[in-house]
This record gives structure tokens, sequence and C-alpha cells, in this order.
């Protein structure tokens, strides 16, 4: 037994020993705290190396002559990560490698179906804004801009704000509100730099002062 779970065997002992349970029943307990920690780990770390051999395999679907991956590969793969690693990090990654290729193949229905599985319960708050934004585009290919406008209602983290607004912009041109997209591109441009903001925003500004001369 290495020193570092000598150490936590001593302290849970310890532990129990100061809160008057005999020196055997604590002893016991810790060797199972320990061990179980061990096992759970090394449950957690299976778990997400075959979380993530699944995805690569998703992912390579890609290496065709064409670049277009198999439909049918895609779905089998995916069916597994949901299946198996229902809820994690990975499983979400797959779908929303699956949505990319259901709006590719024109099936804007399967692509809402899969984003909006992530918008409802995200593994973390990257995949639930990346979703998000996401979905709010497929809404509005499928005509349903006012739908895809709410999703992108309340704060965003810093780090999204810049997409999330320049995405409102471009769905309130499409219902012909240039004030409120005017004001939505601004607010992207503030939250990049200069450089960054120099470019298709600024075009979309442009365009936008051009209208209204």
């Amino acid at each position: 037994m290495s020193s570092t779970e000598d150490d936590q065997l001593a302290e849970l002992k310890d532990w129990w020993q100061r809160n008057g349970k005999p020196l055997v029943t604590g002893g016991l307990l810790a060797l199972v705290v320990v061990f179980g920690w061990q096992a759970w780990h090394k449950y957690q770390s299976n778990q997400a190396q075959g979380a993530s051999m699944l995805y690569q395999q998703l992912l390579e679907t890609t290496l065709t002559p064409d670049g277009k991956p198999d439909p049918a590969r895609v779905a089998d793969l995916a069916n597994k990560l949901n299946s198996e690693f229902a809820g994690s990090a990975y499983a979400q990654y797959g779908s929303l490698f699956v949505a990319k290729v259901a709006v590719d193949t024109g099936k804007l229905d399967d692509a809402a179906r899969e984003l909006k599985a992530i918008t409802d319960k995200p593994a973390n708050p990257t995949l639930g804004e990346v979703a998000r934004q996401r979905l709010a585009q497929v809404l509005a290919a499928q005509n349903k801009v006012d739908d895809a406008l709410k999703l992108l209602d309340g704060d965003a983290d810093k780090a999204f704000l810049a997409s999330r607004e320049e995405l409102k912009g471009d769905l309130l041109v499409q219902l012909g509100r240039s004030d409120e997209a005017h004001a939505a591109y601004q607010k992207a441009k503030a939250a990049l730099s200069d450089e960054a903001a120099v470019g298709g925003l600024q075009i979309k500004l442009d365009d936008l002062a051009k209208g209204d001369a």
C-alpha cells in the first residue's frame, strides 16, 4: 500500500476513534472507503476512455474521399454513445456532430431534436450555450425565427456574448427589426476586441446603415 493510502487510512481511523467508534469498525470502514474510492475512479477512467474512443470513431466517419460521413455509421456510433454514456459531455459532443450531419443532409427536424436534448439538460455550460445557438439557427432555417429569438433571451457568459448578440442581430434582420438588430450588433461589437470586431460584423452594421439611408 502506498504512503498516501496509509495516510488516508490513518486519518479515517483517527476520525472514528475521536467520534467514539471502536477501532476495528473504523479500520474496516476506512478500507471500504479507500478501496471503494479507488474502484470508482478506475470505473470513471474506464468510462471516459470508452466514451472517448466512440467519439473518436464518430469523428473519423468524415475520413472518406468526399469528406461526407456515412449517415448509418454516424447513427450507430451516436446511439452507442447515448446508450452507454447518456448525459456525458462526450455523448453531447456526439449529438452536436449528429446535428451537423443532419443539417448537411437537410434533416432539420432531426437536428433540432438532437440540439434540444442538449439544451434541456447540458453536461456543462459551454455545451449548453453552443447547442442553444445552433438550435436557434436551425429554428430560423425552419422559419421559426420568434422561437429562435426566445432561446437567446437572458444573460450569456462573457465568452459567448458576442456570438449570441450577433446571432440575435441576424434573426432580427430576418424579421425586419432593423433598429433592434443594430443594437444587438453593437453589443456584439463591444464584446470583441477592436481587431476582432473588424470584419463580418462591421459589414453587417454598415449594411444596416445603408438600409437606413
